[in-house]
């Protein structure tokens, strides 16, 4: 059985959402527009994965630009329709990866346009895993590359069911055609990237700097912990500053100042963490002080004092002690 983050597990319930799940990420809830995501998971069968029929994308043919797409032509497909727009030649998705994509999901009979990334500015960041997106986004994403332009068109076997999306105007028998721009996929290997910072203050943990993809080692030194929080570059990336009101994707190792216990790690548990920063202040303010403002892409050392931790309320289990200072390397993979 896969360990629960312990820190995830500290939020409050219902804080710990994958963005498409009643938050697309972007600022903008569900409620306000719909996005691939499922809330439960589905029983469909496998599907069968066919090449056509597909409408024609008629504008904004290039990778990023919002697309046209023509309606429908006749009966589409029982099966999943997929074809590749343009091949990128990145990372291969995989089953579980979180992909970072903008995409444009319209119903087939009609054309309408229930949804769209390329508006709002931001690209979602979902994870391809079963009850997570509908199962039509899950095969047809399987084994393209980032930097691939995919068409799709999903049944309701493999979308919103029988049920369909009201909220979106999706009714049970309504086949959807997505367009979709792969940017990024992210997964239990995945690393920060930047450029080495050196620091020489021996009073502060030491980070690895490796970036394989395995878990960097945190050295905690002697002597007592500072007071304030302290949030140092480890590996600086060129990626936009996150934002407080952003989730983030990241790898992470959390251990105790006082005899260097490990309490959370992403690699062990082979599981990125990803959490929306202002939910996180709820629990841990210095995690969401210490990450707003850094790169994407960067690796960050954190020192959170218990007055910014846990304080006299450490979550259950015989880790996390009351009072305890915390040392975080954490490494931002994305943010939306």
């Amino acid at each position: 059985m896969r360990r629960r983050s312990l820190l995830l597990a500290a939020l409050p319930a219902g804080l710990v959402t994958l963005a498409g799940c009643g938050d697309d990420s972007s600022g903008s809830k569900t409620g306000d527009s719909p996005s691939p995501s499922a809330s439960a998971t589905s029983a469909a069968p496998p599907p069968k994965i066919v090449d056509g029929p597909l409408p024609a994308i008629t504008a904004g043919k290039k990778f990023g630009e919002k697309p046209t797409v023509a309606k429908g032509s006749g009966d589409p497909s029982k099966d999943i329709a997929v074809r590749t727009v343009i091949a990128g030649g990145g990372r291969t998705v995989a089953e579980n990866d979180f992909v970072q994509a903008h995409y444009l999901g319209q119903i087939w009979n009609t054309g309408k346009v229930f949804d769209n990334s390329y508006d709002r500015g931001t690209p979602l960041l979902i994870q391809l895993a079963q009850g997570g997106v509908i199962d039509g986004w899950r095969y047809a994403l399987e084994g393209k590359k980032t930097g691939s332009r995919i068409e799709t068109a999903v049944p309701p076997t493999w979308g919103y069911g029988k049920d369909g999306n009201s909220q979106a105007g999706i009714k049970g028998t309504d086949t959807l055609v997505f367009v979709i721009d792969i940017q990024e996929t992210f997964n239990a290997t995945s690393s920060a990237k930047g450029e080495k910072v050196g620091r020489s203050d021996a009073a502060l943990p030491t980070v690895g700097t490796n970036t394989d993809g395995k878990e960097p080692s945190v050295k905690v030194p002697g002597g007592a912990p500072p007071k304030k929080l302290v949030s140092a570059y480890v590996l600086e990336g060129d990626g936009p500053a996150v934002k407080k009101d952003q989730t983030v994707l990241v790898q992470m190792v959390g251990v105790v100042w006082k005899g260097g216990k490990k309490f959370e790690s992403t690699y062990a548990r082979k599981s990125l963490n990803q959490f929306s920063l202002a939910q996180m202040e709820q629990v841990l303010k210095g995690v969401t002080q210490g990450l707003t403002g850094k790169k994407v892409g960067s690796r960050v050392l954190l020192v959170v004092p218990p007055d910014l931790g846990y304080g006299d309320t450490p979550p259950a289990g015989d880790a996390i002690k009351k009072d305890s200072t915390l040392v975080f390397s954490v490494d931002i993979l994305a943010a939306m």
